[in-house]
């Protein structure tokens, strides 16, 4: 089985990224053949900064790295060392409906955002996405809930490209999604009703970063901090409710951090107060984070290392999306026959010869 997901390299790593995605990227390098993309590409649809972009894809290389993803047991690599990824993008364009991509939810909330230019990369987004997974024809995609409208997307668009070009055959895989059971979506410690984000409820992203936002980086003591000062709830129960926002938050905090289903910390903290419950959920989301953090410090000083694990990651990629283009350019007909390919009939081979 081969997985793929990307990640964003802007901003900083926080807690909800750790749970949904890191730690799930981790586990998929025993399950398959795992590639991993730092999404530069993406991260350019938006306003941002050249030197910034590196730094923050340094950084993000450095925690996925300090997290144990292993070089040696998947790939790792720069979305934009790999050009196959833009080749495929323009081609999948042709079978994706424009009315769909004006329609997805993060172009309609970031389009309202970007007051002096709505970029086109922002509404080729998903398009862009789609090429990422179905270039490796990826069998399994880790996501959070949240990317839910895009993977169903890119199913269709893999959908649409085969009925269209395949001749009955599967030249795009279809992937499924694998969304984690627990801790799929964490929300945001001072607004509980928003996700957990680089730019949260609880203030911007800065030095000391917003209080409702627990990065991965954080040292106990702001950790400990920030989920003491956690927005509860009315009433003193330990228990998920529609009405306990807050509360519930911290239970699936707690049971994704130790491993165990939201039911195993509800009893077990059944007779605590929020804030003996509060002390309780700090202390293992430090413990949980304090492995990546140590080693980070070491990973991220080697800039070398981190550029030559990147570079190999990609060189193992570009393998295997070149012949996938490869495929869709003969199936489209774009570019001189292949011998023994679907077009290259030997009417149009000796076309060409003469």
């Amino acid at each position: 089985m081969r997985i793929f997901s990307g990640i964003q390299p802007t901003g900083r790593k926080h807690l909800g990224n750790y749970i949904g995605a890191i730690s799930q990227y981790v586990a998929a390098q025993d399950r398959g053949e795992a590639l991993f993309c730092i999404v530069d590409l993406h991260a350019i649809t938006v306003p941002y900064e050249p030197t910034e972009l590196r730094e923050r894809l340094y950084d993000t290389t450095a925690i996925l790295l300090a997290a144990g993803l292993d070089p040696e047991r998947c790939m790792l690599f720069r979305q934009s060392d790999v050009k196959e990824h833009t080749e495929l993008t323009w081609l999948l364009c042709s079978v994706t409906e424009l009315g769909r991509l004006q329609r997805m939810h993060q172009f309609r909330d970031k389009s309202l955002s970007q007051r002096e230019l709505v970029s086109a990369g922002l509404l080729l987004y998903p398009v862009l996405q789609a090429a990422d997974v179905l270039a490796y024809r990826a069998n399994e995609v880790p996501v959070g809930e949240d990317q839910r409208e895009h993977l169903e997307l890119m199913r269709d668009v893999a959908r649409r490209f085969n009925a269209r070009f395949g001749d009955g055959e599967e030249v795009l895989v279809v992937p499924e999604h694998r969304i984690p059971e627990v801790g799929a979506r964490i929300m945001d410690l001072q607004d509980p009703t928003r996700k957990m984000s680089t730019t949260g409820a609880g203030g911007t992203a800065g030095a000391a970063g917003g209080q409702g936002t627990v990065y991965v980086l954080d040292e106990p003591a702001a950790i400990e901090k920030k989920l003491k000062g956690a927005v509860t709830d009315s009433g003193s129960e330990i228990r998920r409710d529609a009405e306990k926002p807050g509360v519930s938050n911290l239970i699936e905090i707690l049971a994704a951090v130790r491993g165990v289903v939201p039911e195993t910390v509800e009893a077990e903290h059944a007779q605590a107060r929020y804030g003996e419950f509060k002390t309780a959920v700090a202390a293992a989301v430090a413990d949980y984070l304090a492995p990546a953090r140590e080693r980070y410090v070491e990973l991220r000083a080697d800039e070398a290392r981190i550029e030559s694990i990147l570079q190999g990651g990609a060189e193992r990629a570009q393998a295997i999306a070149s012949q996938t283009l490869a495929d869709v350019r003969e199936r489209m007909g774009l570019g001189a026959p292949r011998a023994g390919g679907p077009a290259a009939t030997s009417g149009t081979l000796d076309t060409v010869r003469r």
